[in-house]
Formats: C-alpha cells, sequence, structure tokens
C-alpha cells in the first residue's frame, strides 16, 4: 500500500531525472525558464539559438548550481531555420548515445506592429496602415515560429522515438502563444497569425506522429505575458528579463491573476506536459486568465 501511494508524491509525478532534452530558444526568456525546470529536476538539457555567448552564459550562470546532482544545461549553437544547423543539432545530441525524452520548440520572433485603429478613420486609412507591412518580415516571422518547429520536429523524431520505453512516450512541446487563440490581433497581425498556425501545426502532427512505428506525443503551451526578450527591452547579465508590475497591472493588462507569469508557472506547464502520458495533442493556455477577459 505505501508502494502505491508513493506514485502521487511530486517527486514521482513530475520526475524528469535522467531524461534528454532539447529546448530551442533555450538562452533565455521562456526557454530559459523550461530548461531551469527539466535542469533543476535531474534532465541533462541541451539548449540551442543563433548567439552562441548568450547560451555559453546561461549554462555558465544557471548550470553551476542546480539543485538536482544529475542536472545539466548543455549550449549547442543552432540556427532552426536552416536545414543543416538542424541536423548538426540532431548528430550533436546522438554522441551522447542517448534518445530524446523531450523536445520544447520554442524559437520564436516578432517584428513590426500595425494601427489598426485606422480602422476606425477610414476604410483608406486601414488599407494603407496594412499594406505598410513588408511582405519579408511576414515570411520571416513565419519562418523562425512555424517553419522551423516543424523542420525540428521533423528531424528529431528517431531520437524521440528511440527513448520510448514501458510506460513512457516520449514528447514535443511547442510553444505557441495566446495571441494564436484571442481574436484581437494585439496590434501584430504577423504574429498572431504565425502562432495560430503552430498551434494548428501541434494538432497535425500529434495525429501523424501517434502511429505505431513512431509513437510521439506532441502538445503545445499558449504562454501569456512572461517576462522575455520579446515582452521587455532585454535581459540582464543573468539572461532574465522583467516585467515592472504595480497595483495597476492586471487591470491596465486585463489579466485577473494581476501579474505577468512567473518562471515557476511556466515550469510547472512544462514538466506537467512532459510528464503527463495521458496528454496527447492538447494546447494548454498558461495566461493568468488573459483569455476570459479578451477571448
Amino acid at each position: 500500500m505505501t508502494s502505491h501511494n508513493n506514485h502521487f508524491t511530486a517527486q514521482h509525478l513530475f520526475s524528469v531525472e535522467g531524461w534528454t532534452c532539447v529546448v530551442t530558444g533555450g538562452g533565455t526568456g521562456i526557454g530559459l525558464m523550461i530548461a531551469q525546470a527539466f535542469a533543476n529536476n535531474g534532465a541533462r538539457v541541451f539548449i540551442t539559438g543563433r548567439r552562441q555567448e548568450v547560451l555559453e552564459n546561461t549554462a555558465k550562470k544557471w548550470g553551476a548550481d542546480l539543485a538536482h546532482e544529475k542536472g545539466e544545461i548543455i549550449p549547442v549553437q543552432c540556427d532552426h531555420t536552416d536545414k543543416k544547423s538542424i541536423m548538426e543539432l540532431v548528430e550533436a545530441v546522438k554522441k551522447t548515445g542517448q534518445g530524446v525524452d523531450v523536445l520544447v520548440n520554442n524559437a520564436g520572433i516578432s517584428e513590426g506592429s500595425s494601427s489598426v485603429e485606422k480602422g476606425d478613420e477610414s476604410a483608406e486609412a486601414l488599407s494603407k496602415e496594412l499594406m505598410s507591412e513588408d511582405m519579408a518580415s511576414w515570411e520571416n516571422v513565419y519562418r523562425t515560429n512555424v517553419t522551423s518547429h516543424f523542420f525540428t520536429s521533423a528531424a528529431f523524431i528517431p531520437l524521440l522515438s528511440s527513448a520510448n520505453r514501458p510506460g513512457h512516450t516520449s514528447t514535443i512541446i511547442n510553444i505557441s502563444s495566446i495571441s494564436g487563440i484571442t481574436r484581437t490581433t494585439q496590434h501584430h497581425f504577423k504574429y498572431n497569425v504565425s502562432k495560430a498556425a503552430s498551434i494548428h501545426l501541434t494538432t497535425l502532427l500529434a495525429q501523424e506522429l501517434r502511429r505505431n512505428a513512431v509513437n510521439i506525443r506532441v502538445n503545445s503551451i499558449a504562454p501569456g505575458i512572461f517576462p522575455s526578450e520579446m515582452t521587455t527591452s532585454g535581459s540582464d547579465e543573468l539572461n532574465k528579463s522583467e516585467i515592472p508590475v504595480d497595483d495597476k497591472y492586471g487591470k491596465e493588462k486585463g489579466i485577473p491573476a494581476g501579474r505577468p507569469g512567473a518562471d515557476e508557472d511556466m515550469a510547472n506547464a512544462a514538466l506537467s506536459l512532459a510528464c503527463n502520458q495521458y496528454a496527447y495533442g492538447q494546447t494548454v493556455a498558461i495566461d493568468g486568465g488573459y483569455l476570459l477577459e479578451h477571448p
């Protein structure tokens, strides 16, 4: 009876000890939060990104004093919009002799904004505003936020599948956004469209990768407002970002929780989706209630 009860401890339910994880865009922001969650619970975590110095700083600052002795943060430079670079990453991970238990497709960008309020002036004003957007910028955002997630997932299928074992199915977690769910543009059409595409990509991958010869779970986290280089002016010497919060924050932003997301909120979500072997094809919004105010 006691041994069965032990299965219900948080340590057992959310254990990633000995796992191998890959977190794209893991040097800062949400990617770093997730990398810390896995590494501090005993996983070997490869963090990737284009900026080698950022990755190395993260590994040095946050990988040196982890809460679990088996945890590890390993920096590997990778441009996830380039197939050759993605395959070089796969080979680097393969050299460890381990399969991959979790792939987190987190790398993402946002560019520019649109003043949709022009629609209150005239049809011509709104048309001019929207036509002023750069088509190459749309393609760039889509290439990073959607296309790179597809090809990175495709490249890691063999390593993910090889890590499957009785009672354990490897998983892909795509980091989308509540911007891909809300009906408002939030002044950035291209970003919201790309995140909606990311959510549907999750659905399609979940459907196709569940096949018997592969058997990989695919889910998505749709974050609300979290501190990152995208939502702030940058990051500090620890590669962390901060969103100033006062008593009016929740009301001004329309967030029932009254605050932006914390590192622990994202860590909890990532561990839950990684460890829950019964979660397939889900998109989980971690937004402090934002979508209740902005459906």
